[in-house]
């Protein structure tokens, strides 16, 4: 059985939506891994599965995957680090050849991982907090480096996101931030969040505007936000209904991309 901290359980969240999304007729996105895990693992996906994450994942999925792609074309040899890593595929979708690749989390998530994902020629993988230093001395210098952060920041708090910009601005001068951002009134909501009220896992730090991690990080620009509403609301009349009505749109999550 999986033994995994509070936080780390979250990773089975997405995983569980992946699959179940990718099983559907007219599937959104395609997760073949995500069905292969959640076979093996024998998980009941319905307690990580409800509608609201389940459109959410998905369009921040979307939107991740998206806007890695542009920016692959432009730096085809990049280096991109994906930060809290959790069971994630995204370097099957996004690969065009050229990329060099690391996925980073926690050692008992990382455990989990490797019983599913093996290292490559430009895929590797490391084991350790994202908070402290020593994993940026296994990552290869000068290429153009991404950054990744999806489903994480949220559960940290400002100082703990404020400790991370540092370690990156500290071992890489120049790179170009993915980053999942939270609204305060969310990160509230835990005990009652559709599926993080089903584990042990609390929301930290929210923020009204990326512009807030601007002041943590001197040298750091937010290049733009979008909500992940902008996806949601094309798919479903709950989707746009939420993207739409002035009340309630500001609470989605949001992908920001900022550049150092």
């Amino acid at each position: 059985m999986m033994k995994l901290g509070n936080v780390q359980e979250t990773m089975l969240i997405p995983l569980a939506i992946k699959a179940n999304e990718t099983l559907r007729p007219n599937a959104r996105i395609r997760d073949e891994k995500a069905v292969e895990i959640i076979r093996e693992l024998e998980a009941d996906t319905d307690q990580y599965d409800k509608f609201m994450s389940h459109e959410g994942v998905i369009a921040r999925t979307i939107m991740f995957d998206r806007t890695l792609k542009v920016l692959l074309e432009k730096h085809p040899d990049a280096c991109c680090v994906n930060l809290g890593c959790g069971l994630d595929a995204r370097f099957d979708r996004v690969d065009n050849g050229r990329l060099l690749w690391y996925d980073i989390d926690l050692p008992d998530a990382m455990a989990v991982r490797k019983q599913f994902f093996q290292e490559q020629e430009r895929v590797k993988q490391i084991s350790g907090s994202i908070l402290e230093d020593g994993w940026t001395r296994e990552i290869e210098k000068g290429r153009f480096m991404i950054f990744l952060i999806e489903g994480v920041l949220m559960y940290f708090s400002k100082e703990q996101v404020q400790c991370l910009l540092g370690i990156l601005s500290y071992a890489f001068p120049e790179f170009v931030l993915l980053a999942e951002l939270m609204p305060p009134f969310t990160s509230k909501m835990s005990k009652h969040h559709d599926t993080i009220k089903n584990t042990k896992a609390v929301f930290g730090w929210g923020t009204k505007s990326g512009k807030e991690l601007e002041e943590l990080c001197p040298g750091l620009t937010l290049i733009r936000e979008n909500s992940f509403n902008d996806v949601m609301k094309k798919y479903t009349f709950r989707g746009w209904l939420f993207g739409t009505l002035p009340k309630i749109r500001d609470f989605n999550n949001r992908l920001a991309v900022y550049r150092r």
